[in-house]
């Protein structure tokens, strides 16, 4: 009986070999313009390009003033306080939204379905100028432009979409006679939620709530519209940065974003895998 190493000619080695050289280009073309901007951090002249210091691998070169210049910035302190205050308060109100949500839409009884669904999503799929455009006319008739409750509550619009379709991808490999079987004890529906079903979906509702912190965390456009001086965060403080007084601060503050961003998206794939294990194990349960 042939195998399947046999049928694998050279042309299907050369394409694959083709498929991944491809896929690394690729990887290379995004990541290089976020990568570039790390070693120029660390410029101890107030340049946005590489001097001839650095190029030469100069210690002299190199320094840590621009990340030691962020603290020393009140407005910086501002905006990274308000990233992560706005950013949590937005992040728990999309996940306790999105899961309820994506909960509803596993249901089998749930009516119009699929345009529930879409109205759901639609903040990910509409261009966030005419989101950001929309809220303001309508924040504006409850005063709540330029408030910390106005921009917590855009970001958590924002993050719900990420958290149901996180939670919702969760919900397809349960269980649901593990559900029933709860009922059928005779616990309540709450209860057999929070002992039951939580516990075997929190990797895809953990995974929801770092999505919707990315999401606020990054926001520009509709803070841009919605927020006033004192709720100006990390990527508003960049953008006015960029537009006022340009230095290298912006790149120190853009390298530890960066790093937020790599240690979320770890923290994120860690999540999945362990969804998965525990997708596994119900299935067997439940055979």
């Amino acid at each position: 009986m042939a195998t399947l190493d046999e049928h694998y000619t050279v042309a299907d080695k050369a394409g694959s070999i083709g498929l991944k050289v491809v896929a690394f280009l690729v990887l290379a073309f995004l990541m290089a313009p976020i990568l570039v901007i790390v070693p120029l951090s660390f410029n101890v002249e107030p340049f946005f390009t590489f001097t001839p210091g650095m190029l030469a691998l100069d210690p002299e070169a190199y320094s840590l003033r621009w990340y030691a210049a962020i603290p020393e910035n009140p407005n910086w302190m501002l905006a990274i306080r308000n990233s992560f205050v706005i950013g949590i308060l937005a992040t728990i109100l999309a996940t306790t939204l999105g899961t309820l949500a994506a909960i509803g839409l596993a249901s089998a009884d749930m009516p119009f379905k699929r345009l529930v669904t879409a109205i759901l999503l639609s903040p990910m799929i509409v261009p966030l100028i005419i989101v950001a455009a929309g809220m303001f006319f309508f924040y504006t008739r409850f005063n709540l432009v330029g408030t910390y409750f106005g921009v917590i509550i855009a970001h958590a619009a924002l993050g719900v979409p990420f958290v149901i379709v996180t939670v919702t991808a969760t919900l397809s490999g349960f269980d649901r006679s593990l559900y029933n079987a709860g009922l059928g004890l005779g616990a309540p529906p709450l209860a057999v939620f929070l002992n039951v079903v939580l516990p075997l979906i929190h990797p895809g509702v953990i995974s929801g709530a770092l999505f919707a912190f990315v999401t606020s965390f990054d926001e520009v456009i509709v803070v841009l519209f919605l927020a006033g001086p004192d709720q100006r965060t990390i990527p508003r403080q960049m953008f006015s940065g960029l537009r006022e007084q340009i230095n290298p601060t912006i790149l120190a503050v853009a390298t530890l974003l960066v790093i937020v961003s790599a240690a979320l998206l770890i923290a994120s794939e860690l999540l999945r895998r362990h969804a998965e294990r525990l997708t596994g194990k119900s299935r067997r349960q439940g055979e």
